[in-house]
């Protein structure tokens, strides 16, 4: 095996021992502007169960942990003296969702800040690294910026769209933040939602973006909205604005909506008219009635709802 870095690209090159008639493979992959945490660790090898990674010489700790149980600790890993892990658990190739390993690094204190972060296998040379971005307080108070998602509230959340990360060969992702933009008080017994937009960033710099209802029970969260090559859920684009369906535990159908910290009102057109104020709406309406949301932000402009994800995907 050989890794090749010119400062704008990382190569690897591999030939197999003793494998029959495996051709040699090689691998391109974009690495400019690489941070301390997505140049902290490169794919050597995997074999579709498990993979071996070349830690960065400021990685001082390394381990293993599962996103799905986020009540785990993380798994020590051994780390030889050239940087070079054990066989990691990897995601399972071709669907299933039992597990979704991640690698936990602490940068060592010695070279760079001293802080845990993780990063995913999602089949590039590079694995990605996970933010999240908490609820906005209360009032009016500044845009919360991402943050590591090695806290309890960041494991929690991402344990619930775990299953939603996912390869993209065609143009590696570099990272991914969870923005939990909005809470809501559902009616007829249907407790608490968090509305969370997910935006995945490429090396090109493109991002795509998927809003997800996440309840508070055990089950995944549920998607309602998506969007490529979108500036929606970055510092770009930090208002956004999400509509679907519901229904409540009695059976009876809802519009549900929600917008972002800067949003002061909703409004839902077509076959169901509704209009509130703040940044959460629920409004009464038949199961297979077309509708569509828009916001208001505190400068006036009208905001559009981001596209749902595919027809009566929210549907229980």
């Amino acid at each position: 095996m050989v890794l090749l870095h010119d400062g704008l690209r990382l190569a690897r090159y591999s030939e197999a021992v003793g494998a029959g008639d495996r051709a040699p493979a090689l691998s391109v992959a974009r690495a400019d502007e690489a941070d301390v945490t997505t140049a902290a660790a490169v794919t050597l090898a995997a074999d579709g169960a498990t993979a071996r990674y070349l830690l960065a010489p400021w990685i001082a700790e390394a381990g293993s942990r599962d996103l799905l149980r986020p009540d785990r600790v993380a798994t020590p890993l051994d780390v030889s003296a050239t940087g070079v892990t054990e066989p990691v658990p990897v995601a399972p190739v071709g669907g299933g969702c039992e597990r979704r390993p991640v690698l936990h690094l602490r940068s060592s204190s010695r070279i760079v800040e001293d802080h845990a972060f993780l990063v995913a296998d999602l089949g590039g040379l590079s694995p990605t690294h996970l933010t999240y971005t908490p609820l906005p307080g209360s009032g009016t108070p500044p845009a919360r910026r991402p943050r590591e998602a090695t806290g309890t509230a960041a494991l929690t959340a991402w344990s619930r769209l775990a299953c939603d990360l996912g390869s993209r060969p065609d143009a590696p992702v570099r990272a991914v933040n969870l923005w939990d933009f909005a809470e809501q008080r559902l009616p007829r017994g249907g407790g608490r939602v968090v509305w969370s937009c997910s935006r995945a960033v490429t090396w090109r710099g493109d991002g795509d973006v998927s809003v997800h209802l996440r309840t508070s029970g055990p089950m995944a969260a549920r998607p309602v909205a998506r969007e490529d090559d979108t500036a929606a859920c970055s510092r770009f684009g930090q208002h956004v604005v999400a509509g679907t369906r519901w229904r409540s535990p009695g059976g009876d159908w809802y519009v549900l909506a929600a917008g972002s910290r800067a949003v002061t009102s909703l409004g839902v057109s077509g076959d169901v008219r509704a209009e509130a104020d703040g940044r959460t709406l629920a409004r009464r309406a038949a199961r297979d009635a077309e509708f569509e949301v828009t916001g208001r932000l505190r400068t006036g402009e009208a905001l559009p709802a981001l596209p749902a994800a595919r027809p009566d995907a929210n549907a229980p």
